[in-house]
């Protein structure tokens, strides 16, 4: 739930297309040591907590402006129900603390003191967890993806994603899939969305006969909408959005009821149970709207919390937020866990795989400047024989000659200054054009 929101060779990118080639000439490579995550999740603050450093899209649209005057224009940031996370390059991960503290409601001492920081390869590997669902407060929760697919998204139409970052993005959704496809770690209840269905399922037997009002109508709204009329056979529901259209359409394509906001008010006290999955960065349900209400449910999708923590005074009115809901359990979480060891090797394959392209992207660089000296010695070459009075076509094999002779010109030339490392040298040129000379 969105607070705001390659394998190698062969994976495409997901961002903008462009060949390989082209990517690994134009960019150099960054350090990999100082590639930085830092974050909380659920395993160690409630949503209260999580909450008072969500980021929503206007928050993360200035994080990254501000990010790019300090210097720092390779990052992105997952801001979830369970967890806000930066990833990016920086000196030192400090700086993606001083983002957060400028840029959220939460107090810094307490996010540092709450937070997780890692480097290097175990910054790679986290990211490949979360976005396998083996990090999720419900394991092998599947929505993940598509908002680790959108923060990075978000981020390069900003400008504050490079090659590196993009690739890494990709490898994730690609091995994300696979684990998908090839176990059986997103059987079952395996998002938010569809943990709301099976805490209806159990609380509320009669559903079809309850009036139901869902208030917003993003991503999760329409995802746990689908899922009740999908496998709890309700209808009866009356979607509220603060964009009307919204509503609206998704009402006409399902069959459904929609209410202005205005009536907001109203549409719940006659409700039997009251899903809000709304993205405001305060409260949209209060005490006073419930008072006098008839008894019902009230499921609090939303991060920050869209329902005041008051609601619960009320002795008539049943609340469950998120942290509540991903405590619902479901028959397939055993079949589930059996299936960590098979998406953790999946896992190992394709990051491996992403740190080698890493490493091979390096040389990338001094292959390109290789083939540009050679380039520039077969030009002028080429120009010296054609600037002769009498140029013959059998002229070239005396320009090949030339430049045959200047490459080995120019590794006897570094042999000779480093004569100290001359024999690794040549062992190295032996081995590169296969000569089958034995040095013994």
């Amino acid at each position: 739930m969105t607070a705001y929101s390659h394998g190698i060779g062969r994976y495409p990118s997901i961002f903008a297309p462009g060949s390989l080639l082209t990517i690994m000439q134009v960019n150099q490579p960054k350090n990999i040591s100082n590639f930085h995550i830092v974050g909380i999740n659920y395993k160690k603050t409630d949503a209260t907590t999580r909450g008072a450093f969500a980021i929503n899209q206007d928050q993360y649209q200035q994080i990254l402006q501000d990010a790019k005057q300090s210097g720092l224009d390779d990052l992105f940031i997952l801001s979830t129900c369970n967890r806000t996370e930066i990833y990016g390059f920086a000196d030192n991960a400090d700086q993606f603390f001083k983002l957060i503290d400028q840029h959220t409601i939460g107090n810094i001492s307490q996010f540092q003191q709450l937070a997780y920081a890692k480097s290097g390869e175990e910054a790679v590997k986290h990211l490949y967890h979360v976005g396998s669902g083996l990090d999720s407060q419900i394991l092998g929760d599947y929505e993940i993806v598509g908002q680790i697919k959108n923060a990075a998204k978000f981020s390069k139409q900003h400008g504050c994603v490079g090659t590196f970052m993009e690739r890494l993005v990709n490898s994730v959704l690609q091995v994300s899939k696979l684990i998908k496809n090839e176990t059986a770690l997103s059987s079952g209840t395996v998002s938010v969305a569809f943990a709301a269905v099976r805490l209806l399922e159990n609380k509320v037997p009669d559903i079809t006969g309850k009036k139901i009002v869902l208030v917003g109508v993003g991503k999760i709204g329409r995802n746990t909408c689908k899922n009740m009329m999908q496998y709890l056979g309700t209808k009866d529901i009356t979607l509220i959005n603060r964009t009307a259209t919204v509503a609206e359409d998704f009402a006409a394509c399902n069959g459904l009821r929609c209410a202005p906001i205005e009536n907001l008010a109203e549409s719940i006290q006659d409700a039997d149970i009251v899903l809000v999955a709304t993205n405001a960065p305060h409260p949209t349900i209060h005490k006073a709207q419930l008072t006098n209400a008839s008894p019902k449910l009230i499921v609090d999708l939303s991060i920050p919390f869209n329902v005041a923590p008051d609601v619960r005074e009320l002795p008539h009115i049943d609340v469950v937020n998120v942290d509540e809901l991903s405590k619902v359990q479901d028959e397939t979480l055993e079949r589930r866990m059996q299936e960590v060891p098979k998406a953790l090797c999946l896992i190992e394959e394709h990051m491996q795989e992403f740190l080698y392209w890493f490493k091979m992207r390096k040389h990338a660089v001094v292959l390109k400047a290789v083939k540009d000296k050679l380039t520039e010695i077969h030009h002028r070459e080429i120009l010296q024989q054609k600037n002769g009075a009498n140029y013959q076509f059998e002229d070239l094999e005396a320009v090949s000659s030339r430049i045959i002779q200047k490459m080995i010109n120019l590794m006897a030339g570094k042999v000779r200054k480093e004569a100290d490392k001359s024999d690794l040298y040549i062992s190295m040129i032996n081995d590169i054009f296969e000569t089958g000379v034995n040095q013994e």
